[in-house]
């Protein structure tokens, strides 16, 4: 089988490294990058995602839906998203007494595990130690796992149990794009 390179990008996780570096990744870029990088024959990227039930902002968020197509149509991602779920809580900093929960988790496992007879290496953008099970699970059916995340939002069991660990914080190819912009007020 020629390498054929298969990303899962935990969207939640990914946001925390943005945020960090101040800037949004280019997709285009990374997925140039990660296919030179990997030497990869065939790369099929992944992104899961949970999204604002419309309503719950005090803005405009139709704007998520048009990257997700981007992604989809533009780039040739597979989208795998979800409206959160608003469940209640003493613990919660909303008006409403409600948090918000969006896990993407199972959905990626899933996926990873479906289709691990496609791909010889899968990289993981995600720094939840609960993927430590299904790094453990490709790597025992001979399958290259590296995982992509920060160091200030990863566990050291995921970030030493796979083949690899890159700090995307400290890539020094170009892959990051326009700066970060915060709303003044967020639900």
């Amino acid at each position: 089988m020629s390498r054929v390179v298969y990303v899962f990008i935990d969207a939640s996780n990914l946001w925390e490294a943005q945020k960090a570096k101040g800037k949004l990744l280019d997709f285009e870029k990374l997925t140039e990058y990660l296919k030179s990088r990997y030497k990869a024959m065939e790369i099929k990227v992944h992104y899961y995602t949970a999204y604002p039930a419309a309503g719950t902002r005090s803005y405009d968020t139709s704007s998520k839906h048009g990257f997700y197509t981007y992604l989809k149509k533009g780039l040739g991602f597979v989208v795998r998203k979800k409206e959160l779920k608003r469940i209640p809580s003493a613990e919660s900093t909303h008006a409403d007494g409600l948090i918000e929960k969006g896990n993407m988790d199972v959905e990626m496992t899933i996926d990873a595990v479906h289709t691990c007879n496609k791909y010889t290496t899968a990289i993981l953008f995600t720094g939840d130690s609960d993927f430590l099970g299904l790094v453990r699970y490709l790597r025992a059916r001979t399958k290259k796992v590296y995982i992509f995340s920060s160091q200030n939002n990863i566990s050291s069991e995921l970030r030493t149990g796979a083949d690899g660990y890159t700090d995307i914080l400290n890539i020094t190819e170009d892959i990051w794009g326009n700066n970060v912009n915060y709303r003044n007020q967020r639900n």
